[in-house]
């Protein structure tokens, strides 16, 4: 009914501060504030006393019964929405039956990773060995030809 946001509340104690004035305003706002609760207790009773007149009528065994009578004539009077639910139950249960990791396509992902990385190690020595072999030769030749320079 009423829809009363802040900046809604904040603008009615505005006015109300300058209407009233500082002095009477905390007077005013305990009045409003009994009369909300007492009308608030009186609608609280009003719906209780409904709900009790209501269960002792049995409305609720009426309802009730009623409802269990639809869900059993929307299977006959709706074969549609019978077959969809019938369906959304297999899927489901489908669903539940396959057994599904999480992980899997992770794990996959990691060890072609590690496969990877493996492979680069490996490269990665043999060039390493190579330029070792190859600077131990470069040595080997530059003191040769120190030695015959010398000779």
């Amino acid at each position: 009914m009423f829809d009363l946001g802040w900046t809604e509340l904040l603008l009615i104690g505005i006015v109300a501060l300058i209407v009233v004035g500082p002095k009477d305003l905390p007077v005013m706002f305990r009045t409003v504030g009994r009369f909300v609760g007492k009308a608030k207790g009186m609608a609280r009773e009003f719906s209780s006393a409904m709900n009790q007149a209501a269960d002792q009528a049995g409305v609720k065994d009426v309802t009730d019964t009623i409802k269990g009578a639809t869900d059993g004539l929307d299977k006959v009077t709706n074969p549609l929405k019978s077959a969809t639910n019938a369906l959304n139950d297999s899927v489901g249960e489908v669903k539940r039956s396959m057994s599904y990791e999480p992980g899997a396509e992770t794990t996959r992902l990691s060890k072609e990773r590690a496969e990877a990385a493996e492979k680069i190690r490996q490269k990665s020595a043999e060039m390493a060995q190579e330029r070792l072999d190859r600077e131990a030769a470069e040595k080997a030749a530059a003191e040769t030809a120190e030695k015959k320079d010398e000779a």
